[in-house]
């Protein structure tokens, strides 16, 4: 399923030894996508703080724990640490498609070619998080995220092309923390 480079399982032992916790396991997640790919969620927690839905693999004595969406996406995912001049930091090799089913896929186009080009004047943007029995789940970022009038973009334009487009569709959930947008367009 994943494996970790040299330099990433070292600096996740570093990290580690730096912690109060003494059993530590490392919980990735797969929080959204973008043209460059996925985005990541890493963590090193206590085991006992996974959730019920997660699972739970050996890899090289680490224990790693996997958000129960994110595991479709895993498989063949190489760990790495690249170092830069700024220090550097962890990154994924995932050789997966952004999208395993249909649906999805048709909802991230409808995204990508329609959506996004639609609020980029307001400096917005949506990312598709999730579909899930007919619900896509969706985040906002830049000028949406804590934008006044997101409810109003949420169901009169963004629900309203995906779900004409898409008859599979029907409703559209929202998980962001608008209270976090720093340059909202009001």
């Amino acid at each position: 399923m994943l494996t970790f480079s040299e330099l990433a399982r070292d600096k996740l032992a570093e990290f580690a030894a730096n912690s109060e916790e003494e059993n530590l396991a490392l919980k990735i997640s797969i929080t959204g996508r973008s043209g460059n790919g996925f985005q990541y969620d890493l963590q090193l927690i206590p085991p006992k703080e996974q959730e019920d839905s997660d699972h739970v693999f050996e890899v090289d004595d680490w224990t790693v724990i996997i958000s129960e969406s994110s595991v479709p996406y895993m498989e063949g995912v190489t760990l790495e640490f690249k170092e830069t001049l700024m220090g550097g930091g962890f990154h994924f090799e995932n050789p997966n498609p952004l999208w395993i089913d249909d649906i999805a896929q048709r909802v991230q186009v409808v995204i990508d070619e329609k959506v996004n080009p639609a609020i980029a004047s307001h400096g917005g943007k949506i990312s598709l998080v999730d579909v899930c029995d007919g619900v896509v789940v969706v985040s906002f970022g830049g000028g949406c995220q804590g934008c006044s009038a997101v409810d109003v973009t949420l169901k009169h334009g963004v629900e309203k092309m995906i779900c004409e487009t898409i008859p599979e569709i029907t409703s559209i959930s929202d998980v962001t923390d608008h209270a976090a947008g720093t340059n909202p367009f009001y």
